[in-house]
């Protein structure tokens, strides 16, 4: 046996040798990976790459072959990736600080530009989060609280989106998606908020009943002025019925006067020129 074994260890040697090899050419590539092929350093190929619309079972997945100890594998996610923005203060046009959360969601496109100038997804995600945490306080800071809280928020996670995804394209990447998980007031910001609205309002309520009294007094004013000039016309064309009439609002105002309550008692002469209206004509 031991003979054998040395008139054929060479062999078997070999024959091992060659079984490793073998092994080590063959590649399987999952759905969901795609790799880049190295050799001696610089990219060569791609395995299963991602394609727009390209439908799983229809892509270069599955046994692939390369040139063993020559030629290394870097290895891609090819599904969507997403990674988190640190917690920020943003200031907003009126003067709000907000604690903002956000998180922007990416797919490497690309993946022999993202091996040249990042070599990795983490080293992707390190050179973005950066960018995404400047581009989003300068988007916010154009903006107003109220705005996040309305159909404006869209518009300006648009905007981040299409200036982070610019310079995602730099490593090969594109960006899908930017979302804002939180927008806080600080502690303790948030009474100080309420406060200054409810003052807005008081001020606001202030001015209007002021604009609603000055036209009530302009309204009335002109109504008086309006009756004077009817009375002065009507009185104007009978001068004794104006007479009487002043008679009977004077007597209705000295002996129906409900602030006597019959408790005054007047005492006039039958001919005293007050009482000319109670004689006739």
């Amino acid at each position: 046996m031991t003979d054998l074994w040395q008139r054929n260890k060479a062999l078997v040697l070999a024959g091992i040798a060659a079984v490793l090899v073998a092994m080590s050419s063959v590649v399987i590539v999952p759905e969901t990976q795609q790799v880049v092929v190295v050799r001696l350093g610089e990219p060569v190929r791609k395995i299963n790459a991602f394609k727009p619309n390209q439908e799983f079972g229809s892509t270069g997945a599955g046994i692939s072959w390369r040139i063993p100890f020559v030629e290394q594998l870097v290895w891609i996610d090819k599904r969507l990736l997403s990674f988190p923005m640190e917690r920020q203060t943003v200031l907003s046009t009126d003067q709000l600080r907000l604690e903002v959360t956000a998180y922007a969601r990416f797919r490497v496109i690309d993946p022999v530009k993202m091996v040249k100038t990042a070599g990795s997804t983490d080293r992707v995600m390190s050179q973005l989060q950066p960018i995404m945490t400047s581009v989003l306080r300068q988007e916010l800071g154009k903006r107003t609280f109220q705005s996040l809280l309305n159909a404006e928020r869209g518009a300006a996670m648009i905007r981040i989106k299409e200036n982070l995804d610019k310079q995602a394209r730099e490593y090969g990447a594109q960006v899908i998606d930017v979302r804002i998980q939180r927008a806080d007031l600080p502690a303790g910001a948030l009474e100080s908020a309420f406060a200054r609205m409810q003052a807005a309002r008081e001020q606001e309520a202030t001015t209007i009943q002021a604009q609603g009294q000055k036209q009530a007094q302009l309204i009335t004013s002109e109504a008086e002025a309006r009756a004077t000039q009817i009375y002065a016309a009507a009185f104007g064309k009978d001068p004794a019925f104006y007479d009487f009439y002043r008679a009977m609002k004077s007597y209705d105002a000295t002996f129906a006067n409900q602030a006597n309550k019959g408790s005054s008692t007047i005492i006039l002469s039958p001919d005293n020129e007050y009482l000319r209206q109670f004689k006739g004509r």
